[in-house]
């Protein structure tokens, strides 16, 4: 049977390969668009079944307005939380301004359209929600911290939530992409801090030069991440994490086993805090 998508931020990149493999089978996409033009190219790739909706998702009570008109004919089974941005720039030199308009569009933005789409898919008992997160929301990376940081809040949210609806029908998968060629690189999805320091020339500001350069050499494929995303959701039992692309399993291979190498060096230490009439483990 044909499944209603909303995917937020279809104009190009993950949002776009998911929109266009949905749409290859047959289902029906609500996508989110930032102009006009946009939106009427999105909806000739399929008229009728392809519907773009001009949206800014820190506008809640828009958002709260497209999810429901979207909603309105058949209900939402699958929700990709997708739209987005990178922040370039060290933790000194960007802004708290800047910080704001990155959290604002990453965290508060997506949490906003969890919470509009949420009562249309528990009134269902049913429906699967992606968190298109980031590799980078598993591991920090110098330069880029505050989109790091972005992710990592909305990986907890993904993981939290997993948890409120496990008993209504409701699946939850945060996916965690390495470098694809989406034209995330060399697209408006990159913001530089308007402030720069020298002293950070050979560390964080290493970032944009490596992001911009790596623009089109990305291993990983969006139509194959595409493809995955719908392997998953087809699966009788989906995975709450997805990570994609080699790297990404890589880099956070690297960053568990440095977690687990560390808390068992200082293990000593930290078992040594507790009252001596604190019980021995913590239990669920």
């Amino acid at each position: 049977m044909p499944r209603t998508w909303f995917i937020t931020g279809v104009s190009s990149g993950f949002g776009r390969a998911i929109a266009d493999a949905a749409l290859a089978r047959g289902d029906r996409v609500f996508g989110t668009v930032r102009k006009e033009a946009d939106r009427i190219a999105f909806e000739a790739i399929a008229p009728g079944r392809a519907t773009g909706m001009i949206l800014d998702v820190r506008d809640d009570a828009a958002v709260r307005q497209v999810v429901d008109a979207a909603a309105a004919d058949s209900g939402i089974d699958v929700l990709v939380n997708n739209a987005g941005y990178c922040l370039v720039g060290s933790v000194e030199e960007a802004g708290v301004d800047e910080l704001r308009a990155q959290m604002d569009v990453n965290f508060f933005g997506a949490v906003s359209v969890l919470q509009a789409v949420l009562p249309h898919m528990r009134a269902r008992r049913s429906g699967h929600i992606f968190n298109i997160t980031s590799v980078s929301g598993l591991a920090a990376w110098m330069g880029i911290g505050f989109y790091c940081a972005s992710k990592h809040a909305l990986e907890a949210i993904g993981k939290a939530l997993a948890q409120e609806v496990s008993g209504l029908g409701i699946h939850v998968t945060n996916v965690e992409p390495g470098a694809f060629r989406t034209g995330f690189n060399r697209s408006g999805a990159l913001s530089r801090a308007a402030n720069v320091i020298d002293d950070y020339a050979p560390t964080s500001g290493l970032a944009w030069d490596i992001l911009s350069q790596s623009a089109g050499k990305e291993a990983g494929n969006p139509a194959l991440a595409a493809r995955a995303i719908l392997t998953v959701l087809d699966a009788e039992h989906p995975p709450l994490h997805l990570l994609l692309g080699s790297d990404a399993v890589f880099y956070a291979g690297r960053e568990q086993a440095t977690l687990a190498a560390e808390t068992a060096r200082w293990m000593p230490i930290t078992m040594a805090v507790n009252h001596a009439d604190a019980p021995p483990a913590v239990h669920d």
